[in-house]
């Protein structure tokens, strides 16, 4: 079994987390990711931010800077709601997974 189905749900709050600070696009997001480790190709990265977008997390428009094209995804107020009850979601687990490695306990 591939481990990168578990990571699919962290890039998706990486993007949603970045484009709340600031609107995003592609080939930032892929650039940004590859700093944490995720290899994206667009291939993988725009389905992920189409779907993102088709839920209602993102809006997108087109944007132009001279000769270069870009569609820029903004984070929507329904984006910013499921960011802070992933957040918060997140950090029971992270307390969690940390908590019994620090102690050195198993289940």
């Amino acid at each position: 079994m591939d481990d990168r189905d578990l990571y699919a749900g962290l890039i998706r709050l990486h993007v949603l987390h970045h484009a709340a600070q600031a609107p995003i696009y592609g080939q930032e997001m892929i650039e940004e990711l590859a700093h944490h480790g995720y290899q994206l190709s667009p291939g993988t990265l725009y389905p992920v931010l189409h779907g993102l977008e088709k839920k209602g997390y993102l809006k997108s428009t087109q944007m132009r800077e001279g000769k270069i094209a870009r569609r820029m995804y903004k984070m929507t107020p329904r984006g910013r709601r499921a960011l802070e009850g992933a957040k918060r979601k997140v950090r029971e687990l992270f307390g969690e997974l940390f908590h019994e490695s620090d102690s050195g306990a198993e289940r």
